[in-house]
């Protein structure tokens, strides 16, 4: 296959893997709206996740090397996976509940540089400095953020918009920094393992988390719905497993050639168009105008400009890495 040819399916594979990934928006969307308690919505989705994950990884480098991993360091592996699994997708789901699925995907779209944003926290070498250019990719992005969410509200964010804004920018933070954290773990201790590994691993060791969130929502709520269990079975077939393994696949394809893979990655910013359309088309949600719909066009360019940078600006390989996003974990 020529390199053209690869960059050109590589691009189409991401953008598929955006469509699974904005079934998350959706469908928490959807349970939020039949009344379904935001606990059960995010402890249901990895408690799923786990016995799909564990049914692929045969075919995924094995089960075994994740297993040693764990017991050779818990503690780190209990760390990251309450930062980037637990507490992120508490908030994100907590959020569900406070407007359409596009406002949330279209939030969401800051952890494009929020990785970036992090590094300084958790590196000692090149990849603690954040290039200039692409902090100023970060603020045309937030800028559109805060467009969509005041145009949302008609003029005003109230309280509850404002908490519902500040719990999915959270969670965009939490979410590289998890993953990020658990790779330098990684990195210092020699031990490789491939990407649906590390899913699973932040997955079995953020289990405990996951039972006792499940125990509260049952003392507070009840048992969920079927209709929410099937939900968040979506979500985690979707966008735990199926999304997660297409954009890994989709990166690893062009992983050396910075210019696909700033394009690659840039697909993300379809995640926004995905949600406005599957939004209206399943949920009845209104389309965004105005000031919303401006904000949404500059996330979706703050997004095609931080992926010109990392293919233009970029050429040292270790750079490329530092700035490639996170997305599946």
């Amino acid at each position: 296959m020529t390199p053209r040819r690869r960059a050109l399916l590589a691009v189409a594979v991401a953008l598929v893997s955006a469509l699974f990934f904005t079934v998350t928006y959706v469908f928490n969307r959807a349970a939020a709206l039949e009344g379904g308690h935001w606990a059960w919505t995010a402890a249901l989705r990895y408690l799923l996740t786990l016995p799909m994950l564990l049914v692929i990884i045969r075919w995924q480098g094995g089960f075994m090397p994740v297993w040693r991993a764990l017991r050779a360091a818990p503690d780190a592996w209990l760390l990251w996976s309450g930062i980037g699994f637990f507490v992120f997708y508490i908030l994100l789901s907590y959020a569900a509940s406070s407007g359409p699925s596009w406002l949330v995907a279209g939030t969401f779209q800051v952890t494009v540089v929020a990785g970036m944003l992090c590094a300084p926290l958790l590196y000692r070498d090149a990849r603690a400095r954040i290039p200039r250019a692409a902090l100023a990719v970060g603020v045309v992005i937030l800028a559109g953020v805060l467009l969509m969410q005041v145009g949302h509200a008609h003029g005003a964010l109230d309280v509850q918009g404002w908490i519902a804004l500040l719990c999915v920018l959270a969670s965009a933070f939490l979410y590289p920094l998890g993953n990020r954290g658990l790779l330098l773990h990684l990195e210092r201790t020699g031990i490789e393992l491939n990407a649906t590994q590390r899913v699973l691993g932040l997955t079995l060791a953020s289990q405990p988390a996951w039972l006792a969130l499940a125990a509260w929502a049952a003392w507070e709520t009840g048992l969920p719905s079927a209709g929410q269990v099937w939900l968040a079975a979506g979500v985690a077939l979707s966008a735990g497993v199926v999304a997660t393994i297409l954009f890994f696949q989709a990166t690893g394809m062009v992983r050396d050639n910075p210019t696909a893979l700033g394009a690659t990655e840039a697909m993300q910013a379809a995640e926004v168009l995905f949600a406005v359309l599957l939004g209206a088309l399943f949920l009845g949600e209104a389309w965004p105008t105005g000031q919303a719909l401006a904000g949404a066009g500059l996330v979706i360019l703050g997004i095609c400009l931080f992926a010109w940078v990392v293919a233009h600006n970029l050429r040292d390989k270790r750079q490329v890495r530092a700035l490639r996003t996170d997305r599946g974990g």
